[in-house]
């Protein structure tokens, strides 16, 4: 008998074990979230599964074209999948045409899906200075995306950013590592 209690406690203990380990690294390492909706398409398609890092920002600062991770202020139980154009004390506006410019000068990326239609620019069409721990976003399906042009999101602040979108897990033929710097 005592060699079957013997044997319970440690299962136990190992059963503890990996439950610590795995909150730990869902909590401070990465975590999966799925993709609900079109707003970074042609990049992410509605259903994919990834795997947000949660790591890196630790050590450094969210950079122009990451895909970042957060819940937006009037949907906390949500997640939000958009990428980062306009970085702290730039000014982003985005003109008739569906230009982006920071700071007065042309974008030059190719995230975007389509050309911003003038009835989606939203805010953005007046200059948005970000503070020193803002960031301005948008889905790479410029056209159908609740991003930083809507008032009701905003400028994303970073301590509200979950993670870094990192690995796409789901479907199978899509896994790999996601795009982060400028395409050429």
């Amino acid at each position: 008998m005592n060699r079957v209690m013997k044997e319970i406690i440690n299962t136990l203990l190992y059963l503890l074990g990996v439950l610590c380990l795995t909150y730990l690294v869902i909590t401070f390492v990465a975590q999966r979230t799925e993709v609900d909706g079109s707003s970074m398409e042609a990049t992410l398609m509605d259903g994919d599964n990834l795997l947000v890092d949660k790591l890196t920002y630790r050590f450094r600062d969210p950079e122009r074209f990451d895909i970042i991770v957060f819940p937006p202020r009037y949907d906390p139980g949500k997640l939000f999948i958009k990428r980062i154009i306009g970085l702290p004390g730039e000014t982003v506006q985005i003109d008739g045409q569906g230009n982006i410019y920071i700071n007065g000068e042309l974008l030059e990326e190719s995230y975007g899906r389509e050309l911003i239609r003038p009835d989606t620019i939203g805010i953005a069409v007046n200059p948005i200075t970000l503070g020193e721990d803002e960031y301005f976003v948008m889905g790479d399906n410029r056209n159908n995306s609740t991003d930083s042009r809507m008032e009701i999101v905003g400028n994303i602040r970073r301590s509200e950013i979950v993670g870094r979108a990192w690995v796409r897990i789901w479907p199978l033929s899509s896994f790999g590592v996601l795009e982060h710097q400028a395409k050429e």
